[in-house]
C-alpha cells in the first residue's frame, strides 16, 4: 500500500494563520468572504497602494492613528457621535472600514464603484449641527479631505516605519496619486497626489482641528477598547505604535503621552507579527510590477 504524503507543517501553519486573520475582517453572519484580488481593479498588481494596503499590521497601526487624528476635526467627530454605533461595535465599524479599503484597492472596479456609491449614499444622510450651532455635513469636501489625508499619511507612515523604511520617494508619490482616485470619487477636496502635497494639505487642514473631551473619550475607546483573541493580546502594542506615529500637536490635543521606552517592545512586536503575517500570506514588501 502506498504511503500517503504527510502535509507540510509549515503550510498548515500558514493556512491557520491566514485563515484566522481573514476571519477577523469578514463577518460570517453576513456571508462575507475575503475580497478576491482582480486584474480588473482600479490599481494594477504590485503597485504601491496594493503593497501598502496588503500589510495587515501596519494598516491596523496606521488606521488607529488616522482615527485619532480624525476625531480632532469637530465635524468628523460629530458625525461619528451622532450617526455611528462606534461605542457599541468598534470592531464592526473597523471591519467595515477595512473591507471598504480592500474592495476599492483589490476588488473588481464594478464592485469598487458600488462600494463607493454606498458610502456616498450614507454620507448624504449624515448632517446636523455642532453644539455651537455650526452646521456640518459628511459630504463637506474639506472634511472629507481631512479624513482622506489622515488615512493616506498614517497608512504610508506606518508602512515606512514598520515595513519598508527604504521605499523610494517616487513610489511614495505614486501611492498618493493612486489613493487620490478613491478620495475624489468620495468628494474630497483638496486631494494630494504627492508626499509634498500631502504634507502641505495636512498643515493647512490642521487649522480646522479642535481639542475636546469627546475627542479624548473616543480616543480612549480606540486605544483601550478590548478585542478578543490574539488581537486583544497585541492591541496595547498597536496602540503604542499608533500614538508614536502621531505628530506632537495631536498628542497634546488628545492628552496622550509619547510611549517613550514602551515603543521598543511595541516596535519589536509590530514588526515581528507583521513579518509573520507577510510570510503567511506570501507577501513581498519590495515587489514591484
Amino acid at each position: 500500500m502506498a504511503r500517503l504524503p504527510f502535509p507540510d507543517p509549515r503550510e498548515l501553519v500558514r493556512e491557520r494563520v491566514a485563515g484566522a486573520v481573514r476571519g477577523l475582517f469578514n463577518d460570517p453572519d453576513k456571508g462575507e468572504q475575503p475580497v478576491p484580488p482582480s486584474d480588473e481593479a482600479f490599481f494594477a498588481r504590485d503597485t504601491p497602494i496594493r503593497m501598502v494596503h496588503a500589510d495587515v499590521v501596519s494598516m491596523m497601526v496606521g488606521g488607529m492613528a488616522a482615527l485619532l487624528l480624525q476625531m480632532l476635526h469637530p465635524h468628523a467627530l460629530r458625525g461619528v457621535l451622532d450617526f455611528s454605533n462606534f461605542r457599541d461595535d468598534m470592531h464592526g465599524r473597523l471591519r467595515r472600514t477595512a473591507r471598504f479599503i480592500a474592495v476599492t484597492t483589490y476588488g473588481h472596479r464594478d464592485d469598487a464603484e458600488a462600494a463607493i456609491a454606498r458610502v456616498n449614499r450614507i454620507h448624504a444622510k449624515v448632517s446636523g449641527t455642532l453644539p455651537d450651532g455650526t452646521p456640518y455635513s459628511a459630504n463637506d469636501p474639506r472634511t472629507l479631505a481631512w479624513v482622506h489625508v489622515t488615512e493616506a499619511v498614517m497608512f504610508l507612515e506606518a508602512w515606512l516605519t514598520h515595513v519598508r523604511p527604504d521605499m523610494p520617494l517616487a513610489e511614495q508619490d505614486e501611492y498618493y496619486r493612486q489613493f487620490a482616485l478613491i478620495a475624489r470619487k468620495l468628494g474630497a477636496d483638496p486631494v494630494p497626489e504627492t508626499k509634498a502635497e500631502a504634507d502641505a494639505i495636512f498643515r493647512d487642514l490642521r487649522k480646522d482641528l479642535r481639542p475636546s473631551a469627546e475627542a479624548r473619550e473616543v480616543a480612549d475607546l480606540i486605544l483601550k477598547g478590548r478585542s478578543g483573541g490574539a488581537i486583544g493580546a497585541v492591541q496595547p502594542m498597536f496602540a503604542n505604535a499608533a500614538i508614536g506615529l502621531l505628530p506632537p500637536f495631536a498628542r497634546t490635543m488628545l492628552a496622550l503621552e509619547h510611549p517613550g521606552l514602551a515603543m521598543v517592545p511595541s516596535k519589536l512586536a509590530t514588526r515581528g507579527l507583521g513579518g509573520t503575517l507577510r510570510w503567511a500570506f506570501r507577501q513581498n514588501s519590495h515587489r514591484r510590477a
